[in-house]
């Protein structure tokens, strides 16, 4: 019996057309074309503010506790005074904001103001700032931004970092706190700045090719670029999501999403939709960490979405929480009518578990959707939309774009083409010619393949990034994508991340990044137990044993065999660009840093786990 699904409109199944060339390279054109769209982004905010001013916009806990709300309205008139204050101060594109605290309301209504008055703003990785030692890569990003004005949430988590990096001369906003031997402006005063008719003029102005904002790439390979995002970008990408999912039109949406800012996922697609069709955005301030879940379940208990975001880990986290939980189930399945994922591949288990909780809790499964983009592409680039959505498929292209997949060794190289494209790179005119072909494709480095090779009109399928594949010394081609998200799979709950190894060598090792947490659990050890005690508890050396084996006995050849594997004491580090702000493994910098250690996984040393054959 097929089973039964909560309504959800959708554009129908994408389709596409196919054009094979001479050279070897195929252009997948979407067969649906893109309809108009709004020149600006601020124009939607002004549409909704006008015809229902006192609906809300954005809420967010006040010190934990209830929902602090800003209608429509109020989020205009505010961001009118922020505009004006930023005109005052003489901001521009070479001058531009530079943000870089974490989501919250006083973020939102800067990014809004600094669209009112066309000036580029910059939502930077908090972690660069909190996390990181040496501020490596936020004073990169402020030397490229050169910025007119920096903001903070407040002085005691980042006044440190604006203190190491941030020049005399740069005015600095805080909404709390104060930073000893510096003037700081408050945000409190840019909100109330009394607005003048420059403002409207300035509005006037911004056009679809004008800078809305900068979005720094995580840096995973080389230093963060900054990726220019225009207005023709949000608006196309706003009514390619649209089209694709006409629901969201039809029932204004309401989110709960903690997705960072400072990323596409978050900042552009999900904030972009609740602007664009008139929603509601509670910002979670929760994630998907063993610390964080909780608040994230807190609101999912109170606030139901009808439709629901996250990244595959949260997702996980969230079905293993509603097993347990009626009140979560209830209230988060009572409305959603779609469930969406990004950032890497949703494991089927996870999956299975949402499906099965759903039918028991209210008789039908909620549908779950995916795609494939990039922060280059604004982000929504490709929609997995169809009827039968599996894990790892990507469907086809958005309306309004073109595809060129080219041939890259074993793999295929999928390149964008579309209205929500960037332009480039800000201040780096060298690697925004490396990153387009001649017929002005952007080359994503993300490799896919066709769901059914005999019928490709079925859509496609994730197939790993091409930089990270390698060969083995007998010359065999490993995928490093599909084989990291294998033992990822096999080793839930424990396994965290991995990397694979084996460049020139005879066989595949992997090194293991585990969750800690979850190693306690299983060895009965408190919170307080140092990680090495942790790792050296039969449990869990078991269970690691265990993953080996099994991971030996279902590789199908050299190169998905797992011959070798090494459990890390230490986490990566975003200093060394081990990892990204969002929690991505670097492959690379992953191998360098830890050569040696990788030598030791060769030579059996310590610690190597090898299978029981």
């Amino acid at each position: 019996m097929a089973a039964r699904y909560r309504h959800l409109p959708l554009g129908g199944s994408l389709a596409a057309n196919f054009e094979p060339r001479a050279d070897g390279t195929t252009l997948v054109v979407s067969a649906e074309p893109l309809a108009e769209y709004p020149r600006r982004l601020t124009d939607r905010l002004l549409h909704w503010a006008e015809r229902s001013p006192g609906h809300t916009l954005a809420a967010r806990r006040h010190l934990g506790g209830d929902w602090h709300r800003i209608s429509y309205a109020e989020a205009v008139a505010t961001a009118r005074s922020i505009a004006q204050a930023l005109l005052d101060l003489g901001l521009s594109k070479d001058r531009p904001v530079a943000i870089l605290s974490e989501n919250d309301l006083e973020h939102l209504l800067l990014g809004l103001g600094a669209m009112l008055a066309g000036v580029p703003f910059a939502p930077v990785s908090p972690a660069y700032s909190t996390v990181s030692q040496d501020y490596g890569k936020l004073r990169h990003i402020l030397g490229v931004l050169t910025p007119g004005l920096v903001f903070a949430s407040n002085a005691s988590a980042y006044g440190r970092a604006i203190t190491a990096t941030v020049g005399a001369d740069v005015p600095v906003v805080l909404t709390h706190g104060e930073i000893e031997g510096r003037a700081t402006r408050r945000f409190a005063d840019l909100a109330a700045t009394p607005v003048t008719p420059a403002v409207d003029a300035a509005h006037a102005q911004v056009g679809p090719d004008t800078i809305a904002k900068f979005l720094f790439t995580s840096g995973s390979t080389k230093l963060p670029k900054g990726v220019i995002n225009t207005q023709r970008m949000l608006c196309a990408n706003q009514q390619q999501i649209l089209q694709c999912f006409p629901g969201l039109g039809q029932v204004r949406p309401v989110l709960v999403d903690w997705l960072p800012w400072n990323h596409t996922f978050g900042g552009n697609h999900n904030v972009g939709i609740t602007i664009y069709n008139g929603g509601t955005l509670y910002i979670d301030d929760g994630k998907p960490t063993p610390a964080g879940i909780a608040e994230t379940l807190r609101n999912l208990r109170e606030i139901a979405p009808t439709v629901y975001f996250n990244v595959p880990k949260g997702f996980e986290e969230i079905a293993n929480a509603m097993e347990e939980d009626a009140q979560l189930r209830d209230t988060l399945l009572s409305r959603v009518s779609m469930f969406f994922f990004a950032g890497a591949g949703l494991a089927q288990p996870v999956w299975d578990k949402l499906d099965r909780i759903a039918e028991q809790t209210v008789g039908e499964r909620i549908r779950m959707l995916t795609g494939l983009g990039m922060t280059e592409t604004g982000p929504f680039a490709m929609c997995a939309n169809a009827e039968e959505v599996k894990s790892g498929h990507i469907g086809l292209p958005a309306p309004g774009m073109e595809l060129k997949l080219v041939p890259s060794g074993d793999k295929t190289e999928v390149r964008y083409r579309g209205p929500n494209v960037t332009p480039g790179f800000w201040r780096a005119p060298e690697q925004t010619a490396e990153s387009f072909d001649a017929e002005g494709f952007y080359g994503s480095g993300d490799a896919i393949k066709p769901i059914d090779p005999a019928n490709p009109g079925r859509g496609f399928v994730f197939d790993g990034r091409t930089a990270e594949d390698f060969k083995l010394s007998t010359g065999t081609f490993v995928s490093v994508g599909p084989l990291r998200a294998k033992v990822i799979a096999a080793g839930d709950p424990c396994v965290q991340e991995v990397v694979v190894a084996g460049l020139n060598r005879d066989e595949l090792g992997i090194l293991i990044f585990p969750r800690l947490d979850a190693c306690r659990a299983f060895a009965q050890l408190p919170e307080s137990a140092p990680t090495l005690e942790v790792l050296a508890a039969a449990p869990v050396r078991e269970f690691f044993q265990h993953l080996v084996d099994g991971l030996w006995a279902t590789g199908t050849g050299s190169a998905t065999r797992v011959a070798r594997a090494l459990v890390l004491a230490d986490p990566p580090s975003i200093d060394l660009g081990e990892v990204t702000d969002k929690g991505s493994i670097n492959q690379r910098a992953v191998l360098t840093h830890r050569a040696a250690l990788v030598e030791h996984l060769y030579a059996g040393g310590d610690g190597v786990i090898l299978p029981r054959r």
